[in-house]
């Protein structure tokens, strides 16, 4: 199965309040930077264990290790949760830098360094998150 398809299915498969959100915030990002690489990450390790929640992601990085090794990532995260939706914004490194830059305007959300956790689209500054988004898909250009 190719990875729209993945995407499709995961967004899809939400509550349906949740499903339009996540439809809403998918298409803002594609807006924001349509030829972004799409990764669907199911949250399931090598051995088909649940880790962590499914995650769309947009972009790539380069992420080097202590030991010199490297690994692709994206830049941007999209996951819903049991009680909303989280976008991450990876990449940063001043963990303080979205709390101050976007905490104060975004609505209601919960803001660390590097996730933007909300319960429904409606709750938030839209512009907002997507000036975050467009941060983050920016750094490292």
């Amino acid at each position: 199965m190719d990875t729209e398809t993945q995407i499709s299915n995961y967004i899809t498969s939400q509550p349906e309040a949740k499903r339009n959100d996540m439809q809403i915030l998918h298409e803002t990002i594609l807006n924001i930077k349509p030829a972004s690489k799409l990764w669907f990450l199911d949250g399931k390790n090598s051995d088909g264990k649940v880790v962590s929640n499914p995650n769309i992601g947009y972009g790539s990085q380069t992420i080097q290790y202590a030991d010199g090794s490297t690994k692709e990532f994206y830049r941007i995260g999209l996951s819903a949760n049991t009680t909303g939706i989280s976008v991450y914004i990876m990449g940063i490194e001043d963990k303080t830098f979205l709390q101050q830059t976007y905490g104060k305007e975004i609505g209601k959300a919960s803001v660390t360094g590097y996730c933007i956790k909300f319960k429904a689209v409606k709750d938030i500054n839209i512009s907002v998150l997507e000036a975050a988004i467009r941060h983050g898909l920016e750094l490292g250009q």
